[in-house]
């Protein structure tokens, strides 16, 4: 499939339909909404995460989600900054307590779009999650920041017994096709 730019964020290179579906709407929100990367826009925003991977790629960092109460990726909303990149680095180092984590890739490594459920004065709304990879070795101790219950470093090989959740899953296919 055609790579696709995704303004403030980079090239994505959707690999199957879900991804170029994904990019598109992205791409849509972006170009059609001012207040695209703002909480503020309730119906959805933009967000960024990463997938902070050792170097050997046979390990990801996974955060017990406090709110949400599941294991995901670490990230965070952009609230108003257009560049999710910086976004996602500065999310990742802040929930991880890692200082030394780098850009494995700058493209853009996934895009999700997924539906947040209503949580006290929040309705429920989506988040166009931008995705990278990012790049952490395995020696600097994890620690937990109060957004999380744990934090773990994940073997690929056993990512489905933490969570069923396809938009983490995905990390395992992803991988093997760089």
């Amino acid at each position: 499939m055609k790579s696709i730019s995704i303004p403030y964020a980079g090239l994505y290179s959707p690999t199957n339909e879900r991804d170029r579906v994904n990019a598109v709407s992205l791409l849509n929100l972006i170009q059609n909404h001012e207040d695209a990367f703002c909480r503020s826009r309730i119906q959805g925003h933009v967000t960024a995460s990463a997938f902070v991977v050792n170097p050997a790629h046979s390990h990801v960092i996974l955060t017990n989600h406090a709110k949400l109460d599941c294991w995901l990726q670490l990230g965070g909303h952009c609230d108003g900054e257009r560049d999710p990149l910086a976004v996602a680095q500065r999310e990742a180092r802040e929930e991880s307590g890692l200082t030394d984590i780098r850009v494995a890739r700058p493209e853009i490594f996934d895009i999700d779009i997924h539906q947040i459920p209503e949580h006290h004065d929040t309705p429920a709304h989506q988040h166009y999650d931008i995705r990278y990879l990012l790049v952490a070795e395995m020696s600097e101790p994890l620690r937990p920041s109060v957004e999380s219950h744990d934090l773990a470093w994940v073997p690929l090989s056993r990512l489905a017994y933490y969570t069923d959740k396809p938009s983490v899953l995905v990390l395992s296919h992803k991988l093997e096709t760089l």
